[in-house]
């Protein structure tokens, strides 16, 4: 009896945490949406982006690689469309892109249901530099050019970095011409001090759950479409 009644408390003290840092970091990310995006695309955008991203379920080190991060994030594929947030689905890893001769690589590419739109997803395992921004902001244009279709909203870009100068990102975004955000990731997740004793007390039932995201045909078309692209 005991022991149930501390797994019911430990798995409620889970999903209070959750809930906590899910609200808690919903529209965190530092974006340039509202300058780039009309009304209401800009504000469903903004809040599709937040910030960090805990990435613990990896099981990774803090001296992991953006490719070792990359790897490990599409093999559970489900459990990184949950931390991304509904509407995402899976499009690419390593999504290539022929401009000008030159053979260039998204590291990541999905595509948004509810906003109609594609995302590219850049990781950087170094501080935010400006110069990654631009780096996205040329991705996000080949891909309206090369893979949006005419009924696509404009492509949005996600910047994953160990850590960011909240006010040097937002310099940065503002000569961007490409609607995006700035994010960090945790490869742990940091729990509130209230819950910590029952946070890190695993449980049988939350270590089987595996939810299943759905998907419409509409989007499976899409995504089966840029899986072929992606593997040529």
């Amino acid at each position: 009896m005991e022991t149930a009644a501390r797994r019911r408390s430990a798995r409620h003290a889970r999903i209070l945490a959750a809930q906590h840092q899910v609200h808690a970091r919903a529209g965190n990310a530092v974006t340039n949406l509202a300058e780039r995006l009309p009304p209401p695309q800009s504000d469903l955008a903004r809040d599709v982006l937040k910030g960090p991203y805990i990435f613990d379920f990896l099981g990774l080190t803090e001296n992991a690689q953006a490719l070792d991060i990359e790897r490990a994030l599409t093999q559970p594929i489900t459990r990184f469309l949950l931390e991304l947030g509904a509407g995402f689905a899976f499009a690419g890893r390593q999504y290539r892109l022929e401009v000008g001769g030159d053979e260039l690589f998204a590291d990541l590419l999905f595509y948004h249901l509810k906003l109609r739109c594609y995302v590219v997803v850049e990781l950087k395992t170094t501080p935010f530099k400006p110069e990654c921004a631009g780096q996205l902001n040329f991705y996000l244009s080949a891909i309206d050019a090369q893979v949006n279709a005419p009924e696509d909203q404009p492509t949005i870009g996600l910047l994953l970095c160990k850590e960011k100068n909240r006010l040097v990102a937002e310099y940065v975004l503002r000569g961007m011409a490409g609607p995006m955000g700035v994010a960090e990731y945790q490869l742990y997740a940091v729990c509130p001090n209230r819950w910590k004793a029952d946070c890190h007390r695993p449980t049988r039932s939350m270590q089987n759950f595996t939810p299943i995201p759905r998907t419409s045909n509409a989007a499976k078309a899409r995504v089966m479409d840029c899986e072929r692209r992606s593997a040529v």
